[in-house]
């Protein structure tokens, strides 16, 4: 296992970004609640989530809540732009940049110390050039590793910057609340709490068989080791996605049959020509839900052949979303989210007999052409013709 000696790992994470963007671009916005999305808080400000808002909450429960919060309309071309300026301040802070979102990344700053100085003065630095620059706050986690940077920009926030010393480790660490541990959901964080754990700490006293046995044997082996510090991972420049999604807000209130399939085919119409520009193919299509009452579920089905194919992928996301009607019926519906996992390049393969003549592979081709030249709005499916559907949500570069 190799890990560096000193803490040369950053954390950067854009507090409360969607939200900041919107308060850097009207002044009368700053200091005052802000939502982004009216039916689901996509994101809200930090005045917000002191009255208890939070992101995917419905929009109703967050006015209740807060009721002087100032709703906002995204702004997605105003997000990827701040992302992109964000993401060329840290190109040029180190090359060794891994980002996790358009609003964070990792950094490791270990080779930089003759040039730039110690981690937290690059830290330092960063914060300011972020600030200055793009007119946003940042915070900063500096740490041994990965995991531990991450929660120190996470204990730092809003707008602040906490290093975590070699030596001083676990003391950091463990007497923070389960949930800080990567991994550790709603569902893992209430089976720790009916066994009496609540603290990092309580978690690293328990042996590696008692936490498998209480969570499984990957589980357990992982959060045995982020309890004691240990994450070996280091920091992995150009390492491409794993899947490509995309998902629509709904919303509360009753959706037709045909509503929610024009939501579909737009979500696949995304995620497919994401897919054919990076170069890419999938074997695996998920469909992701959440209910009103805020719990989720998800349904997948892999193909024998990776594929990019709108057609094949549309087809098979409508027959998971056909298998959870009654689901959707009885608990309704607020967030409808697709995905294609499994990705690798797209090079030449065996292509299976028969051969199928009229597969669309053709047809693709020829509708991501007109869209690219004259705009992601020049075609349209005659399904989506009259509806207010979601523009595109912002994606971290791959």
């Amino acid at each position: 296992m190799f890990v560096t000696g000193r803490a040369s790992i950053l954390h950067a994470d854009l507090d409360a970004f969607y939200a900041s963007v919107e308060q850097r671009d009207d002044p009368a916005l700053r200091g005052r609640p802000v939502l982004v999305g009216g039916g689901v808080v996509l994101a809200c400000s930090y005045e917000a989530k002191a009255l208890g808002v939070r992101s995917a909450m419905g929009g109703r429960t967050a006015r209740r809540l807060c009721p002087d919060a100032v709703v906002v309309t995204p702004r997605w071309e105003a997000y990827t732009e701040a992302s992109r300026a964000v993401f060329a301040i840290f190109d040029d802070t180190t090359p060794v940049v891994e980002g996790l979102s358009i609003d964070e990344a990792f950094l490791d700053v270990g080779g930089l110390g003759r040039v730039s100085g110690t981690p937290e003065v690059i830290a330092t630095r960063l914060r300011a050039r972020v600030a200055d620059e793009v007119g946003l706050p940042i915070s900063v986690g500096v740490a041994r590793t990965k995991f531990l940077a991450k929660v120190a920009s996470g204990v730092a926030k809003p707008d602040g910057m906490l290093v975590v010393p070699p030596d001083g480790e676990l003391a950091f660490l463990h007497p923070l609340p389960v949930e800080r541990l990567w991994g550790v959901g709603p569902k893992t964080a209430a089976r720790l709490h009916d066994r009496g754990i609540s603290t990092v700490a309580e978690v690293a006293a328990l042996g590696e068989g008692v936490l498998t046995a209480l969570l499984g044997r990957a589980a357990g082996h992982h959060l045995h080791a982020l309890a004691r510090g240990r994450d070996p991972r280091p920091v992995e420049v150009g390492r491409r996605r794993r899947s490509v999604g995309s998902q629509s807000a709904l919303g509360r209130g009753p959706r037709t049959a045909a509503d929610l399939d024009a939501v579909l085919v737009s979500l696949v119409d995304r995620v497919t020509r994401r897919l054919r520009k990076g170069h890419r193919v999938g074997r695996t299509v998920v469909l992701r839900l959440r209910f009103d009452d805020y719990t989720r579920a998800t349904r997948s089905r892999t193909f024998p052949q990776s594929t990019a194919h709108t057609p094949t992928i549309l087809a098979a996301l409508r027959d998971l979303l056909d298998g959870v009607r009654p689901l959707v019926e009885e608990r309704g519906l607020t967030l409808l989210g697709v995905a294609v996992a499994g990705l690798a390049d797209d090079r030449p393969v065996q292509l299976p007999l028969p051969f199928d003549v009229q597969s669309g592979d053709a047809l693709d081709a020829a509708v991501d052409g007109v869209r690219d030249r004259f705009g992601g709005k020049a075609v349209t499916r005659t399904v989506l013709l009259g509806r207010d559907v979601e523009p595109t949500i912002p994606l971290l570069r791959d």
